[in-house]
């Protein structure tokens, strides 16, 4: 769905097609703003079931990834660019 669709099925006295669709609509502009603000901070979703995300950063000169999965209470962990989840090394 484009977000000119989605925008105009937002609008005040807006039926879509009841509260069932109507929820739907709300939920996927909500999720749609939320990977947005992802993206606009460079933020990767690795893993969405996991909560597993990767963040980019230059350590000691070299770009890598900081690497964070949701029950980890802090970022502890970074990757190198091509390494992924098996390269995790503690900051």
């Amino acid at each position: 769905m484009s977000d000119q669709r989605l925008r105009s099925l937002m609008e005040p006295g807006c039926e879509a097609g009841g509260d069932l669709v109507n929820t739907w609509v709300r939920q996927v502009t909500d999720v749609r703003g939320v990977l947005a603000e992802f993206q606009g901070r460079e933020l990767l979703i690795k893993d969405i079931d996991r909560g597993l995300v990767d963040f980019p950063a230059i350590i000691g000169g070299k770009e890598v990834f900081l690497c964070w999965e949701k029950d980890e209470e802090h970022i502890e962990f970074w990757h190198d660019l091509d390494s992924g989840y098996a390269g995790r090394e503690r900051l």
